[in-house]
Order: structure tokens, then sequence, then C-alpha cells
């Protein structure tokens, strides 16, 4: 009995032994675990966080019913709060901006300016076929309204070789003539009368292309067919004389009589000359040829101040059938597009313009479309000047006819390798143009779309004041000194002269600016506001939050890892156990072998072994059972 008891002890000791170990083993794997279920996770979470509402989740568990009520109200406001989260976020990538207005006071720089004659001039190189022109049209104009128009005495004599141009002239008139028919909307209505008046007619010219395909561009206004008609004939012969917008046959005295600046008097290094088909001969002032004007004092004595002569000339009078001149302020390095901007000066007249500057500043980016110097629109500048919205829409237009007619306008820059339009040359351009035109004018060839606004521009708001100039009593010596020094001798004083002042209203220009109206940090202060608004929290609460997303997702992996562990314990071969504990497992698996009916007689005290239920036989008795066997 004694050997038996001596041999039993180390057993327990070692089995107590491997119950420490593993036991260890455990306290240390509770290093790298968090928690046992998602009820411990969420339960110890609500008991301390910072977020308000969160501990009655808890406190309130033993009432179902308040339970339920502070759960739906938490995750309520959890949705108030993000739904008020995805306002903001819209709000923040839809780029707003602030509009920021400033007054700046500083010495401004004088703009542009632009005079034309409103005198299209008749160019001693295409004269013949400008008098051949009128008396094609002075016969139209009979036929059509019985009007005999008259024209001025010329020498109709001409060489051979004039002869042949008049009647190559004469042949591309006939194939485009100028022709009336009935309105469509009068004839076909019900209820009108069968006779339709002589006077219902509208009026245009007819354009064809290669294949015959005709339409007839028509107007309501016979005035204005006979002068598109004219001027569709006039800009076929200037494009058939090489270099004709080279051509200076400017009269520079002749037009302007007095010019001052500041109380200067200007000179022709202050001015620039180019002509422009319809509106005549024009000068560009202060255009960076020279040294720029600057204006250090608002009002009329420190502006610009011209004495013109508005005299009209019949130089081509189909083309011109207005009195007076047309001015158009611009900054530098712009163009002049008098049809745009422009507006005409009255004969007898002294016009006073005053000017406010006004620069507008946008932000680029995802906060506008605008571009900052052109270079990433998809259209050529053919201009030789910066980059503006009108710039890049004539261009589109001129590339969009080079490429669909073959040819150039006239009016525009001519692209490199291509050709102005001649029907001499080009026989179907007027049908190109006008089909073109009106896509243009919907949109259809997209130059609207393409171009977009400068980030930077610079406006100038005008206001005009009128007076009667000279006045009636000053007329007589005015008169007199213009025809002294200027040789004015015209018969109608009153309509053949006038005056213009540009200058600047006040000292001040205003600045319209763009700034961000919901940065980063805005945007992070008004997601605090609304996380404090609805939960009384702090960024340590987020922090807090985000660690609760942190640990749920470690304790699905670690959960998923032991589900996988034990999955794989209950196939063999077992894990192996540690050296002193591999008798015990020999003990275990010898110990079913004991349940068979084996008798033997103890003859000392027999000490049970301890009770642990992993390390207990299967089926067999309890300690004292067995001695009593």
């Amino acid at each position: 009995s004694g050997s038996v008891k001596a041999g039993k002890m180390p057993e327990g000791e070692k089995m107590r032994q491997c119950k420490q170990e593993e036991e260890q083993k455990e306290k240390r794997e509770g290093l790298i675990e968090f928690y046992s279920s998602y009820q411990e996770l969420f339960q110890f979470f609500c008991s301390n966080t910072t977020i308000h509402g969160a501990i009655r989740l808890v406190c309130s568990k033993k009432n179902k019913m308040k339970t339920a009520f502070w759960s739906v109200l938490f995750f309520l406001t959890f949705g108030l709060m993000y739904w008020q989260f995805g306002i903001l976020y819209r709000e923040y990538f839809s780029y707003p901006v602030n509009l920021n207005l400033n007054l700046n006071s500083d010495r401004l720089i004088f703009p542009a300016v632009t005079l034309c004659t409103l005198n299209p001039y008749r160019y001693s190189a295409i004269r013949e076929q400008l008098d051949k022109l009128d008396q094609i049209t002075r016969q139209t104009l009979l036929d059509l309204y019985d009007y005999n128009m008259s024209l001025p005495q010329r020498d109709w004599s001409s060489s051979s070789a004039q002869r042949r141009s008049s009647r190559s002239l004469l042949h591309h008139v006939q194939r485009h003539p100028l022709r009336r028919q009935k309105r469509d909307n009068l004839v076909n209505l019900p209820g009108n009368s069968p006779s339709v008046d002589k006077n219902d007619w509208k009026i245009g010219f007819v354009l064809c292309n290669e294949h015959n395909d005709c339409f007839h561009q028509a107007y309501s206004s016979g005035v204005d067919a006979v002068r598109e008609w004219y001027s569709f004939h006039y800009i076929n012969i200037l494009a058939q004389v090489p270099d004709a917008k080279a051509l200076d046959e400017s009269d520079f005295e002749n037009f302007i009589y007095a010019c001052r600046f500041n109380e200067a008097t200007c000179d022709k290094a202050n001015y620039t000359h180019f002509h422009h088909p319809l509106y005549g001969n024009c000068y560009t002032f202060n255009d960076n040829s020279s040294s720029v004007w600057t204006s250090s004092l608002p009002g009329i004595n420190n502006g610009l101040s011209l004495v013109v002569r508005t005299e009209q000339n019949d130089f081509i009078p189909l083309l011109s059938t207005v009195t007076g001149a047309r001015v158009m302020v611009h900054d530098q390095n712009e163009p002049a597009f008098m049809d745009d901007g422009g507006f005409n000066v009255r004969p007898g007249i002294e016009t006073s313009i005053s000017m406010r500057k006004e620069m507008t500043v946008r932000l680029g980016g995802s906060y506008s479309d605008c571009t900052e110097d052109g270079s990433d629109v998809p259209v050529q500048n053919l201009y030789s000047s910066r980059y503006t919205e009108q710039v890049c829409i004539r261009s589109c237009f001129q590339l969009n006819m080079v490429q669909r007619c073959g040819c150039a306008y006239y009016f525009y820059p001519l692209p490199s390798g291509a050709e102005y339009c001649d029907y001499t040359k080009h026989r179907a351009w007027g049908y190109c143009y006008y089909k073109l035109l009106a896509e243009f004018k919907a949109d259809v060839l997209g130059c609207f779309r393409k171009c977009r606004k400068p980030c930077k521009m610079t406006e100038y708001q005008l206001s005009a004041g009128y007076s009667r100039w000279p006045s009636a009593v000053s007329e007589d010596w005015v008169f007199y000194m213009l025809s002294q020094q200027n040789k004015y001798n015209i018969t109608s004083k009153r309509n053949g002269v006038a005056k213009v002042n540009i200058f600047f209203e006040e000292w001040n220009y205003k600045t319209n600016g763009e700034s961000p109206a919901f940065t980063v940090v805005t945007l992070l202060s008004q997601l605090g506001n609304q996380w404090s608004l609805w939960f009384g929290s702090s960024v340590l609460s987020v922090m807090e939050l985000a660690e609760l997303v942190l640990d749920f997702i470690a304790i699905t992996f670690i959960l998923a890892f032991r589900w996988f562990r034990s999955r794989q314990k209950l196939s063999p071969p077992g894990p192996a156990l540690s050296s002193h504990c591999q008798d015990n497992a020999a003990f275990q698996d010898e110990a079913p072998a004991l349940s068979a009916p084996h008798r033997f007689t103890v003859e000392a005290v027999v000490t049970t072994l301890p009770s642990y239920n992993s390390l207990e036989p299967r089926g067999l008795s309890r300690g004292g059972e067995v001695g009593h066997e």
C-alpha cells in the first residue's frame, strides 16, 4: 500500500502543475484578446463611453421597454446626424464661393479707345469693280422697286481687262440675284383674302451649292436685304485683292481734327490704324504700341478729348447708312469688336463718356469653368492678342468655316494655309457660310460651350452725357478756326463735326474677387457642430467610436480563428503536449481500459485523486466506489 501511495502522489502533482501551466498560458493569451463576445464589447462601450445616451442602453436593460425606447432614440439620432453630414459633404463638393468686393484707389491705366469713321472706303485697287457693282445694284433696285438710284458721275470707260472683270462680276451677281417672294405666313393662313397686297413680300437673295441645292436668304426689311446682298458681293471683291487688309489709305488729319490727353496733344505715336470693311478707317489710341497712358485724377480734363469729322462721304452709300462715328472702349491687348461693344457718336453733339473700371477675378479649378490664358481651351487663337471669350468664339467659327467650306470668312483672321472666300474660286461658299452661320447661332458647332470665360477680366462701365456742340453763340468762331487750321469747308457745318470726351468718373475702381466658401477647416467645424448638437461629444468621443469599430473587427477575426482551430482539434492528430504532461495524456488514453471489471485490494488507506473534470476517465466511477470494490 505504501508503494501505491508513493506512486500516485507524483501523478497528482503533475496534474496540478499542468493545470497551472494551462491557466498561465490562458493569462498570457489574454493580453492579445479583446473581449469574449460581442455582448461584452457593447456592454463595456456603453458603460464607459462619453457619448451621451449610450449608458441608457445598459442601465435600462432590465426594462425592455426603456431599452427599446433608448435604442430607437439612439440610432435615430445617429441617422439624423449622418443625414446632416451628407448635406455638409454635398455642399462642400459643390465648391461654393464667396464674392468679395474691394474698392481700390490707385493710378489707373487708361484703356484703349478705337474710333471708326462709319465710311467704308472705296480703295483705288477695287474702285472699278465697285463702280460696276453699283451699276448692277441700281438696275436691281429699279426692277424690284422702280427706284432709280443716283450714282456719282464717273468715267465709265475701261480697258479690256477691266471689262472682263466686269463681265465676271456680272456673272456671279446673276448667280446670286436679289429677289422678292410672297410671305409664307400670309399665303397659307385661312381667312386671308385671296389677293395679297404687293407690299406683303419678303426680299432676299438666292444661294446655291455645287449640286444646285439652293435656298432663299430672306429678310423682313428690304433695307437689310439690300445691304446684306451688297455686302456679300463687296466681301468677294475685297477677297480678290491680295493683302487688301494691308492697304493703308487713311487720312488721319482729315478725320481727327483735335486730340488731347491729360491736356497734352496727341501725336501719331499714340494711335494705330486698321480698316474695317463696314466701319471704314479705324484708329486705336493707347493700344500698347507706345507708352501706356495713365490717369492720376478723374474728371473730363484728365481724359481723352477728340474733335472728329462726321461728314457722310458717299464712298459706298449702300453699306454705310449712318452718319457720325463709332467709338469703343476696350482693354489693351484685346481686339476691337466694333459690332459688340461699340456705340455711335452723333454729329453736332458733344458726347461725354465717363468710365468706371471693374476687375473680375474668378477661382479656377473645381470652383468654376474659367481659363487662365486659354491654353486649356480646345480652340486655336487666331488673333494676335490675349485670350478673351469673343476671341475664342470667332476663332472657333473661322476654323469651322475653313474645315466645312474650304475657305475663310473675310471679317476674321486668316488661319495658316487657308485663303479668304471668293466665289471666283469657291463657287458655293455663300451657301456653305449661311448654313454654317445658322448652326453657329444654334450652338450646333459647340463654340459657345468650348469657349470659356477668362479667370481675370477687366471691364469698363460706361455712361454717356450729350450736349449741343458747338453752341449757337459759339459756332461761328469755332467753325472759322477749324476752317483755318484744318481746312474745314463743309456746307452743313453742324452735321459735319462732333466732339468726344472719355474720362474716368472717379479714382476708385472695383475688384470682384472669389474665395472658397467651404474649406476643409469649415467642413471640420460644421461636422463638429453637428456631432456636439446631437451627442454633446468631442473629438475623443469620435476616437472612442473608432475604437469600437476596430474592436468589433478584431473580435470578429478572433472568433473566426477560434472556430477554425476548434474544427482542426476534432480531426487527428491532436496538438502536442508538453513533455512532462505526456504521461497524463497516456494516463488519459489508458483510463478507458480501467472501466473493464478488474478487481484489486488495497490494504492501506487509499487517498483519492483530485477531481478534475478534464482528466476524469470516461466510464470510471468515483474513487470511493473503487475503494469499496
